[in-house]
């Protein structure tokens, strides 16, 4: 009787190690699951690091806080205006940068205040298009934009457009950078590395 009673725990001990080693082996198994992200502070349909800039709209909102959160404007010298902190400057700063400094200016008024930034409009991703094309001028973007978009909305190119010597001018500091683009070389097979993305306050030539 001592050796059946023995033998059925053998049997129930081996069957709890077998089940963890098959458990452990499914887990391992699993494919790791991307981390899940808040709905926080950003602009939609700005993919990376947008940056505030002047003439955007931003959703300033305090927690249990209706007189501090509104919707305000980034004025042209790049800050907003709010109660209690006055001026901030917000052109420059992502939207999570914006928020940990209204945080932190808030926190000396409210207890742990509870602060989220969102872009509502983007306006100041503006590009300009000047020289041998249809309707030159300056475009309003909404989202990332490269030199071939930019030209395909200004375009077509007149009968003189000289479409290798294409060149954007770049505000770098205090000095304009220079950068070429040959549309020739863009719009062949292999020329997908040549076409790249536009920044704010490029001023794409067709000479």
């Amino acid at each position: 009787m001592t050796s059946m009673s023995a033998l059925r725990g053998w049997v129930t001990a081996t069957g709890l190690v077998l089940s963890l080693i098959v458990t452990g082996l499914a887990a391992a198994q699993e494919p790791p699951r991307a981390p899940s992200r808040a709905l926080g502070s950003g602009a939609a349909g700005m993919p990376g690091e947008y940056k505030v800039g002047p003439d955007d709209v931003l959703d300033i909102a305090v927690w249990n806080n209706t007189a501090i959160s509104r919707t305000v404007p980034v004025r042209p010298d790049g800050k907003i205006s709010l109660p209690l902190l006055n001026d901030v400057q917000a052109a420059g700063l992502t939207a999570m940068q914006l928020r940990g400094v209204l945080t932190k200016k808030l926190a000396e008024y409210v207890p742990t205040p509870e602060v989220s930034v969102i872009v509502r409009e983007v306006r100041s991703f503006k590009v300009s298009v000047i020289g041998e094309v249809k309707t030159p001028g300056r475009y309003e973007l909404k989202s990332r934009a490269t030199v071939l978009d930019v030209l395909a909305q200004a375009g077509p190119f007149s009968d003189f457009a000289s479409r290798a010597r294409i060149f954007v001018l770049r505000l770098n500091g205090t000095t304009m950078k220079r950068i070429p683009f040959n549309y020739n070389k863009v719009i062949a097979a292999d020329g997908k590395a040549e076409n790249f993305l536009l920044q704010p306050g490029d001023i794409v030539v067709v000479p």
